[in-house]
């Protein structure tokens, strides 16, 4: 077992919600996501609400100044070739501004999170405005 599995924990809830999540997104016909953090005491990554953010504005609202967060994204695009592609992703957003305490947690996390919500890819994002131009960065690596 890696040390970050001993590490940092999820609770079967949030492992059973991880699989709905994904399993549930992949006909979605709008942009799908959720939040998650880690709590710091109990080290036990969770999801921030029980929010289904199918705007980019609104989720952008969400995202604190000063704290990281991983933010699984399902976004419906439509390749130049037409065909209609729903990739799920994993934003790890990590504001200039934290502490490095806090990015070190995050960092230590970030492959477990990849694995245990089974997306394909990490997109890094330092800015909730980073968000806007998010169709481009999922189109340009389609």
């Amino acid at each position: 077992m890696s040390s970050e599995a001993r590490l940092y924990t999820f609770s079967d809830e949030t492992k059973t919600k991880l699989r709905k999540f994904r399993l549930g997104t992949s006909r979605a016909q709008k942009p799908q996501a959720v939040i998650y953090q880690i709590d710091k005491k109990t080290m036990e990554i969770q999801q921030v609400d029980d929010d289904v953010y199918s705007d980019v504005q609104s989720l952008s609202d969400e995202l604190p100044d000063h704290a990281p967060r991983f933010v699984l994204l399902s976004y419906p695009i439509t390749l130049d070739s037409g065909r209609l592609s729903v990739p799920y992703v994993m934003l790890y957003y990590l504001p200039v501004t934290c502490n490095n305490e806090v990015k070190m947690l995050y960092a230590g996390a970030k492959e477990l999170m990849r694995n245990t919500a089974e997306v394909g890819r990490i997109i890094e994002i330092d800015s909730a405005e980073d968000l806007d131009d998010i169709e481009a960065k999922l189109k340009g690596d389609a």
